[in-house]
């Protein structure tokens, strides 16, 4: 059964119970009101007959009872039963029958209501005690037909059912219009999904008219970030294999290369071996980059936290690095103040080797790279700044990007990486509950900043 069709059954069946419940409670009300309006009539008739009833006394303790006519209205039956079971008067109606009309409570010390039948005749009964000198001496008792009262009842129960009929039809068809344009967007994104397992296109949206704040909007709004999230990482994966292959592409056309140089040659070239070695250890890099990457995504990554003396690193990898920079750069530690942090050392040493390597390696010949260390409130601040070619502003927000590279920038070289290291830095320091900011212009140098918690200890 479709969602569509279960939604319309438990509306129309609360509807119909409700219905039901109504129709109950009014059949009752409307049936109490009438047996009340009889039993007001019964107790007029035993009024008016006890008012007008003489009691005589004579020798001994006996009396004398001088009933009245019982010729009250056509449609009241009355009789007086003695307590011996003598029947001692009757209204005309009843004069040719002998029996009581409610032969059970002849015998009774209180009044009492009840039906019965009487010669086919559905009554309702009062039976009263008649008392004279506190001795019960005989039974009054005064009926009135039912018939109109259940022919009421049956023409109530019988518009109720009719009225009960139609509404739970109407409640039905309008119940099912109501779910289905309700559940009409359900529609859209079941045929959204089909089309994009169709056509493997994440790009598609589903459309949606109504009020977001609704359960079939946030609904949608949900699906479609959903979709956007998984365009976002299907695009990425596309990228990241297609950045992959070529990354390989070329270490191993050059490894394959010099073998087959060597093959010819029939003899080891140093130089051919150098250039294999040199592109096995970019795969080793390259591959080293994609696992950690992987393992840090995966959350398999663990990193070693101490106290980490940040000045302390920074003039390790200072001294590190001037040999990188050689005559070609001057590197200068500009400010430098004694800071802690918690976190990983070697993690943190190889976000600072993989920036200050970058400006160094950016930076044309007789540049300056600047390095600097210092506190801003509750937190350390680490500034690497080149006075290289910059970063194009279309490229800064995607630096961070794997394989990503401004070549307009950087032209790539032997020793230029795969466009991993300032993910890894990024993903490490954000590990660390830092930041790392970039700011750049072309032709005016690019600056990084590294934002630590200080180590409260």
């Amino acid at each position: 059964m479709s969602l569509r069709s279960r939604l319309t059954l438990l509306y129309s069946s609360l509807v119909m119970g409700i219905l039901l419940i109504f129709g109950a409670a009014v059949y009752l009300l409307v049936s109490v009101v009438l047996v009340n309006n009889i039993d007001d009539q019964l107790e007029n008739t035993v009024y008016e007959i006890v008012s007008v009833t003489k009691v005589n006394p004579i020798e001994g303790n006996s009396a004398e009872i001088r009933f009245p006519s019982l010729e009250i209205t056509s449609n009241m039956y009355v009789q007086i039963w003695w307590r011996d079971g003598r029947l001692m008067t009757a209204s005309p109606s009843l004069l040719e029958f002998t029996d009581p009309i409610d032969p059970e409570n002849l015998g009774i010390s209180q009044p009492v209501y009840h039906e019965t039948r009487f010669k086919g005749v559905h009554l309702r009964v009062l039976n009263v005690p008649i008392i004279i000198d506190g001795h019960p001496m005989g039974t009054l008792q005064a009926a009135t037909s039912l018939e109109v009262v259940d022919t009421a009842r049956e023409v109530l129960l019988y518009i109720l059912v009719i009225a009960m009929i139609i509404a739970s039809l109407l409640a039905t068809f309008g119940s099912w219009l109501a779910v289905g344009r309700a559940l009409a967007p359900l529609d859209s994104i079941t045929e959204t999904a089909e089309q994009i397992n169709r056509a493997d296109d994440l790009a598609q949206r589903i459309p949606y008219n109504g009020p977001k704040g609704d359960e079939i909007g946030s609904l949608i709004e949900a699906f479609n970030q959903t979709l956007e999230r998984l365009e976002t990482l299907f695009t990425s994966q596309q990228r990241f294999l297609a950045d992959v292959s070529h990354e390989l592409r070329t270490p191993l056309t050059v490894i394959k290369g010099n073998v087959d140089l060597m093959r010819r040659m029939k003899s080891l070239d140093e130089e051919s071996l150098t250039s294999i070695d040199q592109e096995a250890g970019r795969l080793t890099r390259l591959v080293g980059g994609l696992l950690l990457l992987a393992q840090a995504e995966s959350g398999s990554v663990s990193l070693n936290m101490a106290t980490v003396e940040l000045d302390t690193l920074l003039l390790e990898v200072f001294q590190e690095m001037n040999v990188l920079a050689g005559e070609k750069v001057d590197l200068q530690l500009t400010e430098i103040d004694q800071i802690q942090v918690n976190g990983d050392r070697d993690r943190l040493k190889q976000v600072l080797l993989n920036l200050v390597g970058n400006a160094i390696q950016y930076t044309p010949q007789d540049g300056d790279v600047f390095l600097s260390l210092g506190k801003v409130g509750e937190q350390a601040r680490l500034i690497i700044r080149d006075t290289g070619p910059g970063i194009p502003a279309a490229d800064l927000p995607h630096i961070f990007d794997r394989f990503y590279r401004a070549e307009k920038s950087r032209t790539r070289g032997k020793t230029t990486g795969f466009g991993l290291g300032l993910s890894i830095a990024h993903w490490i320091v954000e590990k660390h509950g830092g930041r790392i900011e970039v700011d750049s212009k072309e032709g005016q140098g690019t600056t990084f900043c590294i934002w630590l918690p200080l180590h409260n200890g």
